[in-house]
């Protein structure tokens, strides 16, 4: 295992990136007050709902002093995207929470709702678009649940539609968004399926809902290739991560940060992992799974920087230290 240190890589999702947006979602969208799990479903009518004007706060649309959930909801043309592009959903910036499906499905969420509050106003909504839930030849329902805690609410300012990653920057496999996540005291495998909850990668784990935690945690992702995969050799890029590291793949460790000091100092949190990733390893057909241990000393901890997932040697040497 190899493990290549890299200069200050540029988030692949970041405030200024140079995407070109391919649909936009600025506009009216359907809105409701209140808070039901169908509401996330494609199916579900939402033929008597309001319309509201996206983005402002909806205080400004007829909902003056509302606080608590409320859910957006907008469909967009799948035919417009390439199924062999990488995009990336823009919702501007959101008060306070959100949780945001595609046809049914969770594929981003900032912040915590009650019981756990945790504000995330002031981040910009970027989504990784995967391209398994994406009908590319029909209609497809965006799903927004939002929650208010006081003053503007909802959808409120920035930027909002489906945005193309220029392929430069675009990853073979794109690995962020949502992962599996469970805190151990020890550096122990989680065997219970009930200790695995949802977490945003990359993003501090303090930032969502595990504040002064240090310790272990385990992150997990299952992925398959797409048909037509490369043959060249590839790497496994995980971003930077605070403070240590070992990274399995289906299973076989191929690759581990931990430059632990005396006194407990270390430089490891400045590092970009990107490692080899062994060809007998990868499964071309089947279900890969990626687990990664994680312990942090203190400050912020987990993956807390992108980008993240699976490119070919030749493109992680761009940026190798000399």
């Amino acid at each position: 295992m190899k493990l290549h240190a890299l200069f200050l890589f540029a988030l692949l999702i970041g405030r200024g990136t140079l995407s070109a947006q391919t649909i936009n979602l600025e506009g009216s969208w359907k809105f409701n007050i209140g808070d039901k799990a169908q509401w996330a479903s494609p199916t579900f009518d939402d033929a008597d709902w309001e319309y509201i004007h996206a983005p402002s706060p909806w205080e400004d649309e007829g909902f003056n002093g509302y606080d608590g959930f409320a859910w957006y909801r907008k469909k967009f043309d799948g035919r417009k995207l390439d199924k062999n592009e990488t995009y990336y959903l823009g919702l501007g910036f959101i008060d306070d929470t959100d949780e945001v499906f595609v046809n049914g499905k969770l594929i981003g969420f900032s912040g915590s709702p009650p019981p756990k509050f945790k504000t995330a106003f002031n981040s910009e909504r970027k989504y990784t678009l995967p391209t398994d839930v994406v009908n590319f030849i029909g209609e497809n329902t965006i799903a927004i649940r939002v929650y208010d805690v006081t003053h503007g609410g909802g959808i409120v300012d920035g930027d909002l539609g489906i945005f193309r990653l220029p392929r430069s920057k675009s990853m073979l496999v794109d690995l962020q968004g949502i992962w599996s996540f469970a805190t151990s005291w020890t550096n122990d495998p989680i065997t219970r399926e009930k200790d695995w909850k949802n977490i945003m990668v990359p993003g501090a784990w303090e930032h969502q809902g595990y504040w002064k935690y240090d310790g272990f945690a385990w992150y997990k992702r299952t992925f398959t290739l797409p048909e037509k995969f490369t043959n060249e050799p590839l790497v496994l890029v995980l971003g930077k991560i605070d403070d240590f590291d070992k990274v399995y793949l289906n299973g076989k460790l191929i690759g581990r940060t931990n430059d632990r000091k005396p006194f407990g100092s270390s430089q490891s949190f400045s590092k970009t992992r990107v490692y080899d990733i062994p060809a007998e390893v990868l499964k071309r057909n089947g279900i890969n799974t990626i687990e990664i241990l994680v312990e942090d000393m203190g400050n912020i901890g987990g993956i807390y920087e992108g980008p993240v997932g699976i490119t070919t040697r030749d493109n992680a040497y761009r940026y190798e230290d000399d």
